[in-house]
C-alpha cells in the first residue's frame, strides 16, 4: 500500500549526494532501477532524472519491519529513503557519479508501488519504435531520453540568454491565424462562432514577425510552435519548435554575424566544442555542383565532376542524347571501392533509380590494375583515358556517372554520394562541419501547377543585380536567401526581406497572383508595408534537429517528448481520434460517409 510522504521533505537529487555529505543524513526520492537481496543486505539502484545512487538495507539499521518492506521492493516502485551517506563498503564503480559512495537506510517509505513494465527502462532499450511510443511515459523514464530533454532544456535558455542580451524581445505570436496556403498545406481549425470558416495553425510566425518589425520593435524572438500538414515522411514531425527571429534595419551580414555567435556560444556551452568563426559560405550554385545537394555534408569529400564537354563527342548514346537534350554528364569517385561485386554496383543502380536516373554508367579501376566498365565498348581508348584522367581515377576506385537534365543529375548523385559514404565507413565520426549557403534562386518552377513559386517565399528579397532579369528570365533572380547547414542536415533559414511595394507587386505576378488574390491572402501584411516599413531580415532555425545533432541522435523523435510517428499519429493518445456528433454540429460540420 503506497504511503504519504508527510513529514519528509527531499534534501538532494540522487547525484547531488556526494563525498563531500560523507556521515551526514539525506532525504533522497526516485524510482527502483533495480533490488539486490545478499541474504544479510539488500541492494538498490535508486534513479532519478540526475541518475543513480545506491542504498544498502541492513537489518541492524532499519529494522526488521523496514528490512521486509524492503525485500518487497520491485522495479520502478517509487520510494522515499533516509539514511546516512557512507563510503562504499564493496567495490567503487567508477562508471556512476555516485559510484564511490552509498546511502545506509534508516527509513523507507514505499510512495507508489508498479506492475511490471511492458518495457524495460534501460538506456540500451531493444524495443520497436512502435512499442517505446505506445509506452512513451516509460520511454521517457530513461536516462538516455532524459538527458536529451533536459540538453534541450538547456539550449533554449542558452538561446534566450544570449538573444535577450543582443537586444532582442521575446514576443509570442498567434497559434490561430488565417489560412494562407503557399507551401505545405495547413492544419485547419473549424470556428464555432463563425460556421463555415476556419483558422489555420501556423506553418510559421513569418507574417506575424515581419509586421512586428512594421510596429518598430527592432528585434524579435521566439521560440514558436509550427504546424505543417506534410506528406508522410519517416523523420518528420506535424508539429515542430522553432528558434524565430527577425531583425530591422540589417542586411545578410548582420543576420550571419550574430546567429554565428549564438550556434558558437551553443555548443561550447554544452558539449565544449569550439566552433571557427566565420562559418564558411557558399554559394547554392557551388554547392550543388560540387555536393549534388543544397545541404552538403562537408565532412567528407567524393564531390561531383561535371564531364560533360569530356564526353560530348563520344558515341555512347545515354551520354550523347542526354547532352543534345541541354543535360550534363557529371561523376563521383568512390575511392577504394573499385574492386566491390557486380551486385553491389547493381544495388547502386537500384538506387539512382529510386531518385529519377533511367541508368547509372560505372567504371571499375581494379586494384589489378584491370578496367570494367558497362559502357567501354562504345568508347574510343583515348576517350575512356581522358575520362579516367577527369575523375581523379586511380587502382582501386569506382567512377559512377549520371547522365540527364541537371536537378536529376544533382539529385541521382547527391543522395548516391551519401549512401556510398554511409555504407562504407568514410564520414568521421565526432566532426561538426557548419556551412553557409547562399544566393539561392529565387523562384523555382512547378510543374503541376505550370508555374513558378517561391523556394522560400513570397517575401524574400531578390538581389538587386538580378532585378533586371525578373520578367524576362525569372529562373535566373538569386534570392537574397541563406541556410545554416550542419553535417549535411540543414538546422535553419532565413533571407532579407522585401520591403518596398513596387518589387512585392513584380515577386506576386512572377507566382501567378492578381494583386486581388495577393491581397486576399496577404492583404494585412501589405496594408501594414503602406504605413512605414524597415529594411528587415530573419531566420528560423528547427530547434529539433538542432537538439538531435548535438546529442548525436539518428531521429528528432529522441529529442522530442511525445512525438507522433510518420503517419502524423500518436500512438499513446491514440490521437487523431473520431468525436462526438454533437461537437461536429456545433462546429457546423457534416462528415461525408466513407465510400467502401
Amino acid at each position: 500500500m503506497a504511503e504519504s510522504m508527510t513529514g519528509l521533505k527531499r534534501t538532494h537529487r540522487c547525484t547531488e549526494v556526494s563525498n563531500q555529505l560523507v556521515g551526514e543524513k539525506v532525504t533522497v526520492m526516485g524510482w527502483v532501477q533495480k533490488r539486490r537481496n545478499l541474504g544479510s543486505l539488500i541492494f538498490v539502484d535508486l534513479r532519478d532524472r540526475s541518475g543513480l545512487l545506491q542504498i544498502i538495507f541492513d537489518e541492524d539499521t532499519i529494522g526488521t519491519e523496514g528490512f521486509e518492506k524492503a525485500n518487497k521492493l520491485r522495479n520502478e516502485f517509487v520510494i522515499a529513503i533516509v539514511g546516512t551517506v557512507e563510503k562504499r563498503s564493496g567495490a567503487v564503480n567508477t562508471n556512476l557519479k555516485t559510484g564511490d559512495i552509498e546511502i545506509k537506510a534508516e527509513e523507507l517509505r514505499i510512495l507508489s508501488e508498479a506492475e511490471t513494465p511492458p518495457i524495460p527502462v534501460d538506456a540500451n532499450l531493444k524495443v520497436k519504435d512502435e512499442v517505446r511510443l505506445k509506452y512513451r511515459y516509460l520511454d521517457l523514464r530513461r536516462p538516455n531520453i532524459q538527458k536529451n530533454l533536459m540538453m534541450r532544456s538547456k539550449v533554449t535558455m542558452l538561446v534566450r540568454n544570449f538573444l535577450a542580451e543582443e537586444g532582442f524581445l521575446e514576443i509570442e505570436t498567434p497559434m490561430l491565424t488565417k489560412s494562407t496556403p503557399e507551401g505545405a498545406r495547413d492544419y485547419l481549425v473549424p470556428s464555432r462562432v463563425h460556421p463555415g470558416s476556419f483558422y489555420a495553425l501556423p506553418q510559421s510566425p513569418q507574417l506575424f514577425k515581419q509586421l512586428l518589425m512594421c510596429s518598430g520593435y527592432d528585434r524579435y524572438f521566439q521560440i514558436a510552435r509550427c504546424f505543417r500538414d506534410e506528406d508522410l515522411r519517416a523523420d518528420r514531425q506535424p508539429e515542430f519548435t522553432q528558434i524565430d527571429m527577425e531583425l530591422s534595419f540589417v542586411d545578410i551580414d548582420d543576420v550571419i554575424d550574430v546567429n554565428e555567435r549564438l550556434l558558437a556560444k551553443i555548443f561550447k556551452e554544452t558539449i565544449g566544442e569550439e566552433i571557427s568563426l566565420p562559418i564558411q559560405r557558399m554559394t547554392w550554385q557551388e554547392a550543388m555542383d560540387r555536393f549534388g545537394s543544397d545541404k552538403p555534408d562537408m565532412r567528407f569529400g567524393m564531390e561531383l565532376t561535371d564531364v560533360t564537354e569530356v564526353v560530348k563527342d563520344c558515341d555512347f548514346v545515354v551520354f550523347k542524347s542526354a547532352i543534345e537534350a541541354g543535360g550534363t554528364v557529371r561523376g563521383i569517385n568512390a575511392s577504394g571501392q573499385g574492386d566491390l561485386g557486380r551486385k553491389k554496383i547493381d544495388g547502386f543502380v537500384k538506387f539512382a533509380k529510386d531518385f529519377g536516373a533511367k541508368g547509372l554508367a560505372y567504371i571499375q579501376l581494379k586494384s589489378d590494375g584491370t578496367i570494367k566498365s558497362s559502357f567501354a565498348k562504345f568508347m574510343k581508348e583515348e576517350e575512356m583515358a581522358a575520362l579516367i584522367d577527369a575523375m581523379g581515377g586511380k587502382p582501386g576506385d569506382l567512377l559512377l556517372f549520371a547522365a540527364d537534365k541537371n536537378s536529376v543529375v544533382y539529385d541521382v548523385l547527391g543522395n548516391l554520394r551519401l549512401e556510398i559514404a554511409k555504407t562504407y565507413d568514410m564520414i568521421p565520426e565526432g566532426q561538426f562541419k557548419f556551412l553557409w549557403v547562399t544566393e539561392f534562386p529565387l523562384l523555382e518552377w512547378n510543374e503541376d501547377e505550370n508555374r513558378y513559386t517561391a523556394m522560400h517565399h513570397p517575401f524574400t528579397m531578390p538581389m538587386e543585380e538580378d532585378l533586371p532579369y525578373i520578367d524576362s528570365d525569372p529562373g535566373r533572380v538569386r534570392a537574397k536567401a541563406y541556410d545554416i547547414v550542419l553535417n549535411g542536415t540543414e538546422l535553419g533559414g532565413g533571407s532579407v526581406r522585401i520591403f518596398q511595394d513596387d518589387i512585392q507587386e513584380k515577386m506576386f505576378e512572377c507566382l501567378g497572383f492578381t494583386k486581388e488574390q495577393a491581397h486576399e491572402r496577404f492583404g494585412f501584411l501589405l496594408d501594414a508595408f503602406k504605413y512605414g516599413v524597415p529594411p528587415h531580415a530573419g531566420l528560423a532555425y528547427g530547434l529539433d534537429r538542432l537538439i538531435m545533432l548535438i546529442t548525436g541522435e539518428e531521429s528528432i523523435r529522441d529529442v522530442i517528448a511525445f512525438p507522433k510517428v510518420k503517419d502524423a499519429s500518436c500512438l499513446m493518445t491514440e490521437a487523431p481520434a473520431p468525436v462526438d456528433n454533437v461537437q461536429l454540429e456545433e462546429l457546423s460540420i457534416q462528415l461525408k460517409p466513407e465510400e467502401k
